[in-house]
């Protein structure tokens, strides 16, 4: 059996199969336990059904609608976060061991990495439909750039997680690495914010950041892709907060305030995640981002060319004054 801190004295009590903290001596837990308190049975039990659901659903979706870049994303999210709770579980029984709490650790705390790169790819589909003249990037930039930060922040914190459950001397480095990952995640979804916010501040306002894409169409937000678009803007909101809570908890160290909080936990962490998910379930890209949501208006010397970059079906033209063409098509 091996243990994180300090080696626990042998214990001559019989333990019930998921003890508390009063079946062990005072202050025992709080000493040689990695967690300093007991996870709670039922809690664990109801996250690991709340995310194991949410799961099979978003695995189900992607197959079924063809997504497949939700199977490593929201649907690889929801693995880790089953996992890793699965392993908060099995600290419940025995909260003095190591592996779970290794286990638990670094799952629980790059997971949401994963969901995050659904936004990111979202917001390149949205920017698509409505009109890149008003992004800075294209849709392609939109998950090059991001998903290569997601990568970078997952990798660092995975580092983080090992190192700072491999033994207590490296406790306090694994963990600021961890925080760097975190801080860097932060830093990468609030420029994403930003480039959101002014995409659909310039999209409202009908100003373009390049006069250059004239021609490009600009996509009529239905009610649809408005409830995605606030979907997405809710899920970023869930991730920020648990983000800012994770760092919060990896500043202060194991021994912190913060840390020793398992109600703090359970909210900040798996309530919003799991929150998070089943947006995602619900306002699913596979259903809100399909259909006509496109007017287009060019002139008529244009027509070729905006026929060419929509790649519409069923689209009728009609000229009207000999200078201006209108069409209405489905943008696939």
């Amino acid at each position: 059996m091996v243990h994180i801190g300090p080696t626990p004295p042998p214990l001559n009590i019989t333990l019930p199969f998921f003890p508390s903290e009063h079946d062990y001596p005072s202050g025992f837990i709080a000493k040689f336990s990695p967690y300093k308190y007991i996870p709670t049975a039922w809690t664990c039990v109801f996250y690991i059904a709340v995310f194991a659901i949410s799961t099979i659903l978003h695995a189900g979706q992607a197959i079924y609608l063809r997504l497949w870049w939700l199977l490593p994303s929201a649907t690889f999210c929801g693995v880790l976060e089953t996992v890793g709770w699965s392993a908060r579980l099995w600290s419940s029984h025995n909260p003095l061991l190591r592996n779970p709490f290794i286990v638990e650790f670094c799952l629980l705390i790059i997971s949401p990495t994963a969901l995050v790169a659904a936004n990111f790819i979202i917001l390149g589909r949205i920017v698509q439909r409505l009109g890149t003249q008003y992004s800075r990037l294209n849709p392609t930039l939109y998950f090059r750039i991001f998903l290569s930060c997601d990568v970078i922040s997952l990798i660092v914190q995975g580092i983080g997680g090992v190192i700072a459950t491999s033994n207590d001397a490296h406790a306090k480095l694994g963990s600021h690495i961890a925080l760097a990952g975190i801080v860097f995640q932060l830093a990468s979804i609030t420029l994403y914010v930003a480039l959101a916010v002014e995409f659909l501040t310039r999209y409202k306002k009908d100003r373009p950041v390049s006069k250059d894409k004239n021609i490009e169409p600009r996509g009529i937000v239905d009610k649809r892709l408005k409830r995605m678009a606030r979907a997405i803007g809710f899920m970023t909101a869930l991730i920020f907060i648990r983000s800012i809570y994770r760092t919060i908890e990896l500043a202060e160290g194991r021994s912190g305030k913060v840390s020793k909080s398992q109600w703090a936990f359970d909210v900040f962490d798996a309530a919003m995640i799991s929150s998070a998910m089943y947006t995602l379930n619900a306002c699913h890209p596979g259903m809100l981002l399909r259909g006509p949501n496109t007017v287009l208006m060019a002139p008529a010397n244009e027509t070729k060319a905006l026929d060419a970059g929509l790649n519409s079906r069923d689209a009728t033209i009609s000229v009207e004054k000999e200078s201006f063409t209108v069409g209405v098509g489905e943008v696939g």
